[in-house]
This record gives C-alpha cells, structure tokens and sequence, in this order.
C-alpha cells in the first residue's frame, strides 16, 4: 500500500513537481504560512471545450443531452454529508472546519453566477509546490470551462502540522485529516453550489499523486474518476468499495521518471493499473517520457476524460479506443 511506500525509505517522499524554469509569480508564491514555494511545470494553451455545458455524461461529440456514459440512478448511494457549517464558496482561499479536526485552507477556483451541476476537480499538489500548481496541471483554460458550467476546482495547502511532505499519507501517518477535508469539501460543493454527485474527480502529481491513489482508493465509493500524474501505489492498497469501479487516467514519464535512485514512479504507475484492472476499473497509462515532470498540456485530455467518466460508467466509451485527440503516449 503507499504507505509502505512511504515507510520503507525515507528518500522516496523527497517527491517534487520538477520542470522546466515556471514559476507562479503571477499566481501566488507564498503557502498559508507565509513560507515561499516553488512549483514547477507548464500550462499549455487549450479550448478547455467540453463535449456540453450541462454535465450530463454525453459522449464526445453528441451534446444531445441523452446522458450517453452517465452511470445509473442518482449517484453514490453512500454520499458525505457536512460536518459543520460550510462556507460560502469564492475565488481564492477559503477556511474550511470538519469536525474532529483543525481549519484547513483551500484554494478555490469557481463562478457563482454559473449554472449548477458541474463537476468538482479536487487537485492534491507536489512537494514544494503549492496549490497554484492546479493551474499548470490542468490549465487555466480548462479550470475556466469548469468553472462556467457549474463545477470547481479546489486544491487543499497542506495542514500545519502535517510533517515534512504535504500529506498525510505520503509522511507515513495514519491521520485522516485530508481524506476527511476531502468529504467535507465534497459534501459542502452539492449543498453549496448543487455540483452534481455522479462528477467528483481528483488529480494530484508526485506526492499529489500518491495521495491522489490513496484518496481514491479509501473514497472509491464516490469517486467517479481520477487522473495521476507520477504517482501510482506500492503494494495492494485496499478499496473501500470495489464494486465502483471508478476509472483511472495514469500518465507517468517513462523509465527515468525515479527519484532519489530508489522509486520508480512508472513501476509504481504500472502496478496500480495492474490492480485497478483486476478489479474490472477501466484504466490506461500514458508515458510522456519526460521523466519526473508535470506533463505539459495534457489538461484538455484530463478534463475530456473526466467529462466522459462520471460515477458507474460502465463500460468506458474508451473501451474501444482512446480518443483521436488523445496523445499517441497513451495507449490502452
């Protein structure tokens, strides 16, 4: 499980976001404690288009409203419900306070004069980084087109005592505190903003995609899909629910996507698809060979694949193949 991973060597947790000279001047360059981080990877130019504004699953290119991929019924039947009093949900930093645990900030991305019923993107950022770095993980473009049909996008800071890496999990902890900010922001967007249920997605790169592993394995009631950027698990982490067989987007960057000498994130990658598919998860790896950075532009191909997996779609329109528009790195 990733917290073997984490346990066996501490030299696998040294895990950042490395690329070429980006930085987020424009952005934010300080965390929640005033700390300066870095975060690393670049945004490229993308339509952010979605196949319809509505949220409904359509396959890509059919718009007609049908609900074409939508899983059954009305969602997870077994779904978060909040805790305490949410806040009220605007662009920038946002307290959130679930019972049993400290205030978390969250950095939120979202349009309260859109329409409801889109979808939420929870994005679990590197080490060294920050949560600015959702921008360059998925675009600026793509977030916009999230946001205008209803949805958000929220990336958590790390809690204040959470250790040297940015997540629980990833320190070897037991603590739930970020599985639990993650029901309670889930819980908070529907009755806040009426995101629609069957569209809870998370993405994260490096020690963000670790836990974005961690998360959807210990959530895989609800989560409708997932995209990792070098993350991947060690061992056989547990589902909580196997019998929803979310799907997975798990782009690593080859051979040389390692760290430290000791972890091989494309080893880690393979063997989470491996177990996902034994499960019956629809799942494909994509090898952007350029070792252990953020994927430059890939953010469009994460949010068509997001588009077109809400909660129960079985089987994935992809059984077939993988879109014309997707990166010849992917393969099924």
């Amino acid at each position: 499980m990733v917290r073997r991973l984490t346990l066996s060597t501490l030299s696998c947790l040294l895990i950042t976001a490395c690329a070429p000279d980006v930085d987020l001047d424009d952005a934010a360059d300080t965390d929640s404690t005033g700390d300066e981080v870095e975060t690393t990877g670049e945004g490229d130019e993308t339509t952010g288009e979605g196949d319809e504004t509505t949220g409904d699953g359509d396959e890509v290119g059919d718009g007609d409203g049908d609900g074409d991929g939508d899983g059954d019924g009305d969602g997870p039947p077994n779904f978060p419900t909040p805790t305490a009093t949410c806040p009220s949900f605007a662009a920038g930093n946002v307290t959130m306070s679930p019972a049993g645990m400290d205030p978390r900030t969250v950095k939120v991305w979202v349009d309260p004069q859109a329409p409801s019923g889109g979808a939420l993107v929870i994005y679990w950022h590197a080490f060294t980084s920050a949560p600015e770095e959702a921008v360059f993980g998925l675009s600026q473009a793509v977030i916009d087109a999230i946001t205008s049909q209803g949805g958000m996008v929220v990336a958590p800071y790390a809690a204040s005592d959470v250790g040297t890496f940015p997540w629980f999990v990833v320190n070897g902890s037991s603590r739930q505190d970020d599985m639990m900010l993650a029901d309670e922001l889930v819980a908070c967007a529907v009755e806040q903003l009426d995101v629609d249920r069957k569209r809870i997605h998370s993405m994260g790169m490096s020690a963000g995609g670790l836990q974005t592993v961690a998360f959807a394995m210990a959530r895989s009631r609800y989560i409708a899909s997932v995209t990792t950027y070098s993350g991947g698990a060690s061992g056989m982490p547990p589902f909580e629910d196997p019998s929803n067989r979310f799907a997975a987007m798990i782009v690593h960057g080859g051979d040389n996507d390692t760290f430290g000498g000791t972890v091989n994130f494309k080893t880690l990658s393979i063997a989470w698809f491996n177990q996902l598919i034994g499960n019956g998860n629809f799942a494909f790896l994509c090898d952007h060979g350029g070792a252990h950075t953020l994927p430059v532009g890939m953010g469009d191909d994460v949010w068509e694949f997001f588009q077109d997996h809400p909660f129960g779609t079985e089987p994935s329109p992809y059984e077939s193949g993988l879109p014309a528009t997707f990166p010849s790195s992917c393969a099924l």
